[in-house]
C-alpha cells in the first residue's frame, strides 16, 4: 500500500471519531445541563526530507526548508465547552440551575459494586421513598443519591412544601414551621477539561495520580453562603446546533476527500501495473 493511502486511510478512521462527537452532540441538544464537546486533531509522525540543497533556494523562502511527508492525523482530544447554557423557567421546586459555568453538582454512583462520587450539570431533582417510606432521599432522574454536605440527603416525610434556596439549601415547610433539612453540596471544577465524561450527563475524576495532579487542584468546595444556583429553573444544553451542522457537513467532505485520495491511489497503481 502506498504512503497516500496510509496517510488518507488513518485520517478517515480519526475523522470517524469526530463524526461520532458531532452526532452525541446533535443527540443531547435537548439534554438538561449537557455540555457540549469538540474534538481536536494533532498531526501523526511525519517524515523530514531535504531535498533542496542550493543554497540560492532559501532566498527569500519563508517556511522551513525540505518537505515533510506525514502519516496522517489523529484525535488529539475531546474536550467540553463549559460555557453556561440558556435558563429555563420550569416553576417545579425541585428544578434548578447553577449560576456558575464551572459549578457542579455531586452524584453518589454505584457501579460493579463500586460506590463513586460523579459530577453532573443537571439539575432536575426528585424525591425518592427510603426506609419504609419514612424519610425521601433526594436523588437525579436516573435515582442516584444528591450528595450534601454529609453525604446522601435525607429529609423525613409529612413536610407541606419544600423549597430549594439559592445558597443550596433545603428548606422544608411542617405546618407553620420551617427548617433547613439540608444542603446541596456543590464544587467547583477548577480544571475542567481534566474530568472524563462516563455517559449518563456525568462526570468523573481521571486518575490523578498518572497526571500529577491532586484532588485539590480539580475540584474545589464551593462557599456555604454563596448564590450559587436559581430554583424553578434548568440550563438548557449549550449545544450550537448551526455550528454542529457546519462542522458535520466539513467533517464529512473531509472524509469523502481522504476516500477520493484511497481511490485515485489505488486507479494510478493500476495504471501502473498496466505499463508494459
Amino acid at each position: 500500500m502506498s504512503r497516500t493511502m496510509i496517510q488518507a486511510a488513518v485520517t478517515m478512521n480519526q475523522l470517524q471519531n469526530k463524526l461520532d462527537v458531532i452526532g452525541n452532540n446533535l443527540a443531547n441538544s435537548q439534554t438538561t445541563g449537557y455540555k457540549n464537546r469538540q474534538a481536536n486533531f494533532s498531526s501523526l509522525l511525519f517524515q523530514q526530507m531535504n531535498n533542496l540543497t542550493d543554497p540560492r533556494n532559501a532566498e527569500g523562502r519563508l517556511t522551513p526548508d525540505g518537505l515533510r511527508i506525514g502519516t496522517g492525523a489523529k484525535l488529539g482530544a475531546i474536550n467540553s465547552n463549559m460555557q453556561l447554557g440558556a435558563l429555563q423557567n420550569t416553576d417545579r421546586a425541585l428544578d434548578t440551575a447553577l449560576l456558575d459555568a464551572s459549578h457542579l453538582y455531586q452524584v453518589q454512583v454505584i457501579e460493579n459494586g463500586v460506590t463513586e462520587t460523579r459530577y453532573t450539570r443537571d439539575g432536575a431533582f426528585y424525591l425518592s421513598p427510603v426506609n419504609n417510606n419514612q424519610q425521601v432521599m433526594l436523588t437525579n432522574s436516573d435515582g442516584n443519591p444528591v450528595l450534601g454536605i454529609n453525604g446522601p440527603i435525607v429529609i423525613n416525610e409529612g413536610f407541606d412544601d419544600i423549597t430549594l434556596l439559592p445558597n443550596g439549601e433545603i428548606r422544608v415547610t411542617r405546618g407553620a414551621t420551617t427548617e433547613i433539612a439540608g444542603r446541596v453540596a456543590v464544587v467547583e471544577a477548577v480544571r475542567p477539561h481534566l474530568l472524563e465524561a462516563t455517559g449518563e450527563n456525568l462526570f468523573r475524576l481521571p486518575n490523578v495520580a498518572e497526571l500529577g495532579f491532586n484532588i485539590a487542584e480539580i475540584i474545589q468546595p464551593v462557599g456555604e453562603n454563596e448564590q450559587i444556583l436559581k430554583g424553578g429553573t434548568l440550563e438548557a444544553s449549550n449545544v450550537d446546533m448551526s455550528q454542529e451542522m457546519s462542522e458535520l457537513i466539513m467533517t464529512q467532505r473531509a472524509y469523502q476527500s481522504n476516500a477520493r485520495t484511497i481511490s485515485m491511489s489505488d486507479q494510478m497503481l493500476g495504471l501502473i501495473n498496466q505499463l508494459r
